[in-house]
């Protein structure tokens, strides 16, 4: 192949084929290769994309950065529905195949390790968010009607005071309530990550979040652990539980999956 060479995971031998019209980044279908062992699924991506200055270009671009990281996690994916891929960091990149073999050379042994404690394993995702408290029927007709006259200063204060009192009260039931379900899941799973709370204007997703966290989950126990989270979710007005996944271990692939960059 020539170009560029971009390391989506490694894993160990697998036999189900990808699904066969499956594109990469920049548009080219992943391949294996097999080097002492272990399987680095690769593409062949445009130097001019990517060599280390493209990339600081390319990665404050917000279109290629989408982009690439869809490529990316496409490929994943479709290693996570027919093996237990150890995910590399998105735009590891080499310079040819024999890059990645030295690679795979340097760091077998760690590689080996990451891979067993993974093999037959996912990860989930649960968060739990505080909405907006919903609105009293009284204020919500207010709300309808037009205002006839401004409160008074002692008005707007005792309202303000409320709505911040209720807004502490289900903040307050969110955080127990998260605690108590990341103690649950932690010791169904394998193992647990806490993340750190997602900013709502970055993520999209509507309320504020309490917990954001990650468990490593064996795929025969996985039908259990949803119905765990189902079991034990509350249904507190104001609280919301999400869980995602099965997903590749990225929480738990160590410096594997860290920040991008390019390498010789």
């Amino acid at each position: 192949m020539s170009g560029l060479r971009y390391v989506y995971a490694v894993c160990h031998p697998y036999e189900s084929p990808l699904q066969r019209q499956l594109s990469g980044v920049a548009g080219a279908p992943p391949k294996r290769l097999t080097h002492h062992g272990l399987v680095a699924v690769v593409s062949t991506v445009p130097e001019h994309e990517f060599t280390e200055e493209a990339l600081r270009a390319n990665l404050e671009d917000l279109d290629w950065l989408t982009a690439t990281a869809r490529a990316h996690q496409q490929v994943i994916d479709a290693l996570t529905a027919v093996t237990t891929p150890l995910p590399l960091r998105m735009a590891t990149v080499f310079r040819d195949d024999s890059g990645v073999r030295s690679m795979i050379e340097a760091r077998e042994e760690e590689l080996r390790r990451v891979l067993d404690r993974l093999a037959g394993r996912v990860e989930w995702g649960v968060k739990v968010y505080v909405e907006r408290p919903p609105e009293s029927s009284a204020e919500a007709e207010g709300a309808a009607r037009p205002a006839a006259k401004p409160v008074s200063g002692r008005d707007y204060l005792r309202r303000r005071r409320d709505q911040t009192r209720a807004h502490d009260d289900v903040w307050q039931r969110a955080s127990e309530f998260s605690e108590r379900l990341h103690g649950t899941l932690a010791a169904f799973a394998e193992d647990s990550r806490l993340h750190a709370p997602q900013n709502s204007a970055v993520s999209g997703a509507t309320g504020q979040n309490v917990l954001n966290a990650a468990y490593l989950v064996s795929r025969a126990d996985s039908e259990e652990f949803v119905e765990l989270v189902d079991r034990e979710k509350d249904d507190v007005p104001g609280i919301r539980v999400e869980l995602t996944g099965p997903w590749a271990a990225y929480s738990f692939a160590g410096e594997f999956a860290e920040d991008p960059g390019v390498e010789s």
